[in-house]
């Protein structure tokens, strides 16, 4: 972050910022939006795409900009940009085509979406920072080889909490330690949670009930630590993780207590979570010295006496930390959290309710499904469903409630392109 600062103050000086487009304009687009205008020297917005222009303008409003104009093709982006305009737009697409952009930034959440702007910003070889950790827990992983070969960048973001959580795993094995655990913090967890009930919720904070949701039944959170996994070769220690409650207040340095020692020693090590932990809403990861001198000198440094040490974060504070992301991607080659390799991890889709046959599968966050973490062989040695595939699909037989949903139990729907990178990916990672 200290480069980072001086290396944006240095565009800025030389009035050569980098030039951002962004996809989506939902609440946290709102909040980045406003974050890079107001808040990030070095870096302009020259573009946001929505399929509802009315909000993208609205984006560009919060942060102060009243006089935002719609564009239709590459050539009336491109004019924009020239005359040091702000521009909005239905057709992503013309920003990942046009050079006058640099990066584009995902804010969709949406699964097969997302993955259609992926693949078209790889096309036009432009570098893609996303806060899209449903895609990523889907596809990410041949995502990144293909931009990988495409030469461009593609990375999740820092601020939520997957970017945190491999920052600080990086710190740690920086220093020397051996991670065992990469941890997230909750404080609710119900996977039986519905668009209903959590409506008053995100009414308050002006969000989609589907989205809260997703983050109170449990999916939104095997999302993430499915990223970490495939980030860092990690594993879960069982289906849908251990996920202990402890009792609230409980410091975070003792959160190693609560998880199997087999697991701890483990050669991959495992990622998971906890529910009551203090700090909340934060991050950690526990870490085992390598030899005795270490153990020494993090004593004398009141870490303890071993054999387990717990370093964290005490927030994730979201988009305020996207541009960070950005100028590592556009500036240093960078990328903040993305695939290893192959994926280690997968989030499999489980029924919510009774499933009826004929019954059509609504989308994330939604009543029908939640998601739990699976390591990746045993979901495809089960044919498990990916949660990140569920959408649309027909059920074709009963499906009792907390019942894992297998390829078999579904018909899916025709000609989704999600559905061709999940395949070519199964195929390039066997």
């Amino acid at each position: 972050m200290i480069i980072i600062d001086k290396a944006l103050e240095k565009l800025e000086k030389t009035s050569n910022p980098i030039r951002v487009g962004i996809v989506g304009a939902g609440f946290m687009s709102k909040g980045l939006v406003d974050q890079i205008i107001n808040r990030t020297p070095g870096m302009k917005i020259v573009a946001i795409s929505n399929r509802t222009i009315k909000n993208a303008k609205e984006n560009y409003a919060f942060a102060g900009i009243k006089n935002s104009s719609e564009v239709e093709t590459v050539k009336e982006l491109d004019d924009s940009v020239k005359s040091n305009k702000s521009a909005v737009t239905g057709n992503f697409s013309i920003l990942c085509q046009s050079k006058n952009i640099d990066v584009i930034v995902d804010m969709t959440g949406a699964v097969e979406f997302g993955a259609t702007v992926a693949l078209e910003a790889i096309k036009n070889k432009k570098h893609i920072v996303s806060m899209n950790v449903e895609l990523d827990g889907t596809v990410g992983a041949i995502l990144k080889r293909k931009a990988d070969k495409a030469g461009v960048i593609y990375t999740l973001t820092g601020g939520d909490q997957p970017g945190v959580i491999l920052d600080l795993f990086r710190y740690v094995e920086g220093i020397g330690l051996k991670p065992v655990l990469a941890g997230n913090v909750k404080g609710l967890h119900d996977p039986y949670r519905t668009p209903a009930t959590q409506a008053a919720f995100a009414k308050k904070w002006r969000q989609k009930p589907e989205m809260v949701t997703s983050f109170a039944d449990g999916t939104k959170i095997s999302f993430e630590q499915a990223v970490v996994a495939n980030a860092t070769g990690m594993k879960v220690g069982k289906r849908g993780m251990y996920g202990p409650t402890v009792e609230v207040g409980t410091p975070v340095e003792n959160a190693w207590k609560s998880y199997p020692t087999k697991d701890l020693n483990s050669k991959e090590g495992i990622v998971d979570y906890i529910v009551g932990i203090y700090p909340p809403g934060g991050v950690f990861v526990i870490a085992k010295a390598k030899n005795p001198k270490q153990k020494h000198y993090l004593s004398y440094y009141k870490l303890g006496d071993g054999p387990y040490y717990t370093f964290y974060t005490p927030y994730h504070i979201c988009h305020f930390e996207v541009p960070s992301s950005i100028a590592r991607a556009v500036m240093f080659n960078d990328v903040t959290i993305a695939p290893l390799n192959k994926p280690m991890v997968d989030v499999i889709a489980v029924a919510k309710k009774d499933i009826n046959r004929g019954e059509v599968i609504d989308g994330l966050g939604g009543f029908a499904t939640y998601g739990l973490c699976e390591n990746y062989k045993t979901s495809r040695t089960q044919n498990l469903l990916p949660i990140g595939l569920a959408q649309g699909c027909f059920a074709k037989k009963d499906i009792k409630k907390d019942q894992v949903i297998k390829f078999s139990d579904l018909i899916l729907p025709e000609g989704r392109l999600i559905d061709k990178l999940w395949q070519e990916q199964l195929t390039v990672f066997k």
